[in-house]
């Protein structure tokens, strides 16, 4: 087996082989609001919940040189974000939304997708999404070495669920129908497969 110091391999060497081993992994599409009310919306494949209660999620934003990205920069200003669970049906157009743009153009704009106002907060969502929360932020922690902070994990507040009723049953959601999607390495991508159960020792 090999062992590896990350301390002697390059940023994109530690990255290619946590995205390469940590797999599985949910995308979040998250949608925000720039100062000048520009829709900003990015996928993040460093995405995941918190807490139940109050139920939270967290999204890793990793920065540019040291620059936060539209995406944190946003969330900051404003405390308010939503994100959306990317699915089959909608991973194309999401995929297009990962160029880079200038902070006064909109991601949204140059796909098919389609804004829709949110309940609590300002933002508004996608209306393509199975399943978007509504959040305001809770914290950001900034990551990083003696260099400078490198990332931004962000912790956001469900304030309120949007759920499609045909993926809902009972309080649970049905995983074939919602058909997520989940980040593997490079520009890999997975299904869900087979489902299988394993029950918790008592």
């Amino acid at each position: 087996m090999l062992s590896i110091d990350p301390a002697t391999l390059t940023q994109k060497e530690n990255y290619k082989l946590l995205t390469g081993s940590v797999i599985p992994r949910p995308i979040a599409f998250v949608t925000t609001l720039s100062s000048d009310q520009v829709l900003n919306g990015a996928p993040f494949s460093y995405f995941n919940i918190v807490a139940a209660d109050p139920p939270m999620l967290s999204v890793s934003v990793q920065r540019t040189e040291g620059n936060l990205k539209d995406t944190a920069r946003n969330i900051i200003e404003s405390k308010q974000f939503v994100v959306h669970i990317v699915d089959q049906q909608n991973v194309a157009s999401i995929n297009q939304t990962a160029a880079r743009l200038a902070p006064d153009q909109s991601e949204i704009d140059a796909t098919q997708l389609t804004p829709v106002a949110s309940s609590k907060i300002a933002v508004p969502g996608i209306q393509e999404a199975k399943i978007r929360f509504e959040c305001v932020l809770e914290k950001v922690i900034e990551l990083g070495d003696e260099s400078g902070p490198t990332c931004d994990l962000i912790i956001g507040k469900i304030v309120q669920y949007h759920i499609q009723e045909d993926i809902y049953d009972h309080g649970r959601i049905d995983p074939r129908k919602l058909a997520a999607v989940s980040r593997l390495a490079g520009a890999n991508y997975a299904k869900i497969g087979e489902l299988f159960a394993i029950e918790r020792p008592t």
